[in-house]
């Protein structure tokens, strides 16, 4: 049966392609990072050529804006996060160490005979963290640099994506109708039509979420360094940008946030309160403003399948899985949504006799 070939084509394709992108994934980073920009601002370089202008000179414009857009937050930005990281690394210990003093008093004064069996399960908690935390950070970072530049070198990445980045955006309604071309013509119409549902969910996370992580990350940042409290500007700036994974990335920066504040502020209560109001400021600000005005529902993704995609595409491909989990699950949505209705149109679902009635 027709149906039946054509699903075991495209599962067998997914599969290779799969097996290509695992063996691949360390040499793919600047490709898919150039490719990505160059999608989030295709629209830019269609409006400019839309004006008159070649679409090369308007790729070379959008490409040297960006380069100064980015040469700007590495002269400015970026020693501000790493003095913060550096400080926040180092004085970590101490700052436990501060914590786990004040929750020793406050539990002292409200658990009275009770308190040695807390405090020794707290104690036992903190140093397992106080403990545990360096190394997870010290894990994390060499994670991140073995699976992101096991095959280019930072210098490689910095040179390797801007030229795709240019070439894509030169190119892209030639790579469009190249690709258009190869589609079997019987299906192209239905093939069409999947891929502009694609281009719509995806393009609601890459240009949509995007948009709103930025802004969410510029709040945060602001916000948080404006109350005083120390580390603000990295806190924020990373709760802002975790922020399209939903809850997690806005729950890890609360905590983080009020435990610093805690210890930065306490006994001041309400410099401490003021640090959770920001961050429900800014969930209410996402949930009311951000999310339903610039990404809407396009996305189609729930919470649950969103964060099982990211656990998934990260332990399989690394950090390159992190980068298109998103994408590529907004994708496989839409493909389950048009197999599923195409199976229970089939003959396999209703049966050889329905079928022919």
């Amino acid at each position: 049966m027709q149906f039946e070939r054509h699903a075991l084509f495209w599962i067998v394709a997914a599969i290779l392609f799969a097996g290509l992108l695992h063996l691949l994934a360390p040499v793919l980073l600047p490709f898919v990072v150039g490719l990505t920009l160059a999608y989030f601002l295709n629209p830019l370089v269609d409006g400019l050529s839309g004006m008159g202008m070649p679409r090369w000179l308007s790729a070379a414009i959008i490409l040297l804006l960006s380069i100064v857009f980015i040469s700007t937050l590495f002269v400015f930005l970026v020693p501000v996060l790493v003095a913060q990281t550096d400080s926040l690394i180092a004085t970590l210990p101490g700052e436990i160490e501060r914590l786990r003093t004040l929750l020793e008093g406050f539990a002292r004064e409200r658990l009275g005979a009770r308190f040695p069996e807390a405090e020794a399960a707290v104690t036992s908690g903190l140093n397992s963290m106080q403990a545990a935390l360096p190394g997870m950070l010290s894990d994390f970072a060499k994670a991140v640099w073995s699976q992101g530049t096991a095959a280019f070198s930072f210098v490689s990445l910095m040179l390797v994506t801007p030229l795709v980045f240019f070439y894509a955006l030169v190119d892209w309604p030639k790579m469009l109708n190249k690709v258009d071309s190869w589609l079997p013509r019987e299906n192209a119409a239905v093939i069409r039509s999947l891929a502009s549902e694609i281009d719509s969910r995806v393009s609601a996370f890459i240009r949509g979420q995007g948009m709103v992580c930025l802004v969410l990350a510029v709040f945060y940042a602001l916000a948080l360094s404006f109350l005083g409290l120390r580390y603000g500007l990295l806190i924020g700036l990373l709760t802002g940008l975790m922020s399209f994974i939903p809850f997690v990335g806005w729950a890890l920066g609360l905590i983080t946030a009020t435990a610093l504040a805690v210890v930065q502020f306490w006994p001041d209560v309400t410099s401490v309160l003021l640090v959770p109001g920001v961050f429900l400021a800014g969930q209410v600000l996402d949930a009311s403003i951000l999310s339903p005005q610039i990404v809407g529902q396009k996305i189609g993704l729930h919470p649950v399948w969103l964060i099982f995609a990211l656990l998934t595409f990260s332990y399989l491909f690394g950090f390159l899985g992190l980068l298109v989990a998103v994408p590529v699950a907004a994708a496989i949505g839409v493909l389950v949504r048009f197999a599923l209705r195409t199976y229970l149109d089939s003959s396999v679902y209703h049966g050889h006799d329905a079928a022919k009635g």
